[in-house]
């Protein structure tokens, strides 16, 4: 297929972009074709990766990163396969996720790792939804009773790391892995789910943004008493900073804390968030964002296109529930962001790049890790994007 709005698009400068707006038209043709250009990309992938580990990144000298199965990020490409089997009906993408979940149930018992919504929910959690599995459904229960028990109910939130250095860390990323609880709590009728997901979300909103609607990235607690000890980062340029994907985090965070429980509370925060993040003085003109919208580098800093895609994701669902003045600012933001990420700008040649989707995303600047590489997150966040947009653009 030609890529002829992707042509288009290449032809102008970034500036020029952010202010040629696609037709709807072109833009699901875009997006069409990106859709169809990842799904080519990750039937490469099947064959690239080895059967007991997942693909993560990609190391220093170009070859394939992997993760084993507990790694916090194992679960994207299961949840990516299962995105690609929903958009293309093709088994093999279902056969693909299937086999990989397997090595991932291990997981579920594990009171070791805030990331189990990360691990199980984007894996499993799809496959329930798509398939109606009823072990997925289990598999997701036992995986939330596990990890509620990382609850503090002294801080009244649910701790991050168990690293040496910190009391109880608690990390803005951890927002994410409340969604698995809300929907325990529906399927199991405990309560207790959502209290605790409710409970961590209000002290996230309390401790952990600053009066702009910026995030810190660790907040330190005393397990005792509750008190604040510190706030910090551990990925972003400084702990003052504004680090970009987690202000993606939480944006994507709230906006889902509010559909669960329609708590208008959570859907100003969203809204907060979204006009700190698209009124910064240092968001690009093509709405992909430095790796901190503080970077001193600017604007020579590098990307993060994983901030870009989480985003992307959220603000299209952020539109659904604003007024209609709102939602065209938000729905019209994400969709530009995505149409950034389509172009060749930040999307791999075909068969290259370990056969991920996105270029240019950075795991941690301050740990020297992952910089300017891809990762499995971005592609699925970038994939549900495409989705969401494919099924709520004929609103």
């Amino acid at each position: 297929m030609k890529r002829l709005v992707l042509a288009l698009l290449l032809s102008t400068s970034t500036a020029a972009f952010a202010q040629t707006k696609l037709s709807k038209k072109d833009m699901k043709a875009l997006l069409a074709e990106s859709l169809a250009f990842s799904a080519r990309q990750y039937k490469g992938m099947m064959t690239a990766v080895p059967d007991s580990l997942f693909p993560r990144s990609t190391n220093k000298d170009g070859s394939l990163m992997t993760a084993k199965f507990n790694w916090w990020t194992a679960g994207f490409y299961p949840g990516s396969c299962w995105y690609l089997f929903e958009a293309t009906g093709d088994p093999a993408f279902r056969t693909e996720a299937e086999k990989r979940q397997g090595n991932l149930l291990p997981n579920q018992f594990r009171t070791n790792t805030h990331d189990l919504g990360f691990l199980m929910y984007c894996s499993f959690g799809n496959d329930l939804r798509l398939t109606g599995d009823t072990a997925a459904r289990r598999i997701l229960l036992t995986s939330s009773a596990s990890l509620i028990k990382r609850y503090k109910p002294a801080i009244g939130a649910i701790r991050s790391w168990d690293h040496a250095g910190w009391k109880c860390p608690v990390i803005i990323d951890n927002m994410m892995n409340l969604e698995m609880l809300m929907w325990a709590a529906r399927e199991s009728k405990d309560p207790n789910f959502a209290k605790i997901a409710v409970s961590h979300a209000n002290t996230t909103i309390k401790n952990h943004f600053r009066d702009d609607y910026s995030s810190y990235h660790v907040i330190d607690y005393d397990t005792a008493t509750g008190q604040v000890l510190a706030k910090k980062t551990h990925q972003g340029h400084s702990d003052a900073s504004a680090w970009s994907r987690g202000q993606a985090w939480g944006l994507y965070g709230y906006t889902m804390m509010y559909r669960e429980t329609k708590d208008r509370t959570y859907l100003d925060q969203a809204r907060h968030i979204a006009e700190f993040m698209l009124n910064h003085p240092n968001m690009p003109a093509d709405l992909v964002p430095y790796y901190d919208y503080d970077a001193p580098e600017i604007p020579n800093a590098i990307r993060d296109a994983s901030a870009g895609a989480v985003m992307a994701s959220a603000l299209l669902e952020l539109s659904r529930y604003v007024d209609k003045t709102e939602s065209k600012k938000y729905w019209n933001a994400g969709a530009d962001a995505l149409a950034s990420l389509s172009g060749d700008a930040y999307r791999a040649k075909e068969g290259a790049n370990n056969h991920f989707i996105l270029l240019h995303s950075t795991g941690s600047m301050p740990g020297n890790s992952e910089i300017d590489v891809p990762l499995s997150y971005a592609d699925y966040y970038y994939l549900e994007a495409l989705l969401r947009y494919k099924k709520w653009s004929g609103r």
